[in-house]
């Protein structure tokens, strides 16, 4: 299969999400224009992504939400599943520990790393807390492929260093910090600022 763009695959993890809720919710089949009601997005769109993965719905029935649901997991979910750490145990990143873990069975953060020596050894929400010193140890003992930064933004830089140089293969970035990493390291990078401004340049057009 070719790669796929990285829109498709943003949208294919909020598929699978509004697909999961309609399973849970005892929901066999869906049409492509019920799937893009749920993601505000068009029927067309929804059928180019799902085409683009390989699978097709029937004519009467529309898609088997369980099947879609696998097939995309197929796509985004590494088979052997990732480790994923947290640099950052301030509320951001208590946030995103708390909000993140048992999401995803093939996606586990397992460690989080702080500057703050009155955190390490602690637990929080089940994982613990290593000094930012002990990234590189952490990282190949415990094989984290994944770093999401969630520290103030000068140190952010320092940070990516030590998790590339650790081995990770990708960050997630959230800091408003832009990052220069290696060409084998996927980079996200998520400002909140930035999200919020084009929420407020919208938004001051519908008042």
């Amino acid at each position: 299969m070719k790669p796929i763009p990285d829109k498709t695959i943003e949208r294919l993890s909020i598929y699978r999400r509004n697909l999961m809720a309609a399973l849970n919710n005892g929901t066999e089949y869906l049409f492509s224009h019920q799937l893009a009601a749920l993601m505000h997005t068009t029927p067309v769109q929804v059928r180019r992504d799902i085409m683009l993965i390989g699978y097709a719905g029937t004519m009467r029935k529309g898609y088997h939400v369980g099947n879609l649901v696998e097939r995309i997991g197929n796509i985004i979910d590494s088979h052997d599943g990732k480790n994923v750490a947290v640099v950052g145990v301030g509320n951001l990143g208590k946030a995103i520990i708390s909000h993140f873990n048992g999401k995803r069975s093939k996606l586990s953060i397992i460690a989080a790393f702080d500057n703050d020596p009155e955190k390490y050894g602690h637990l929080f929400a089940g994982i613990r807390t290593y000094p930012v010193s002990q990234i590189n140890e952490v990282v190949k003992q415990q094989k984290i492929s994944i770093g999401i930064i969630a520290v103030p933004e000068e140190s952010a830089e320092e940070v990516a260093e030590r998790l590339v140089n650790a081995g990770v293969a990708g960050i997630l970035n959230y800091t408003s910090r832009p990052l220069s990493v290696p060409a084998h390291v996927y980079l996200e990078e998520y400002d909140m600022l930035t999200s919020i401004e084009k929420v407020a340049y919208h938004a001051k057009s519908l008042v």
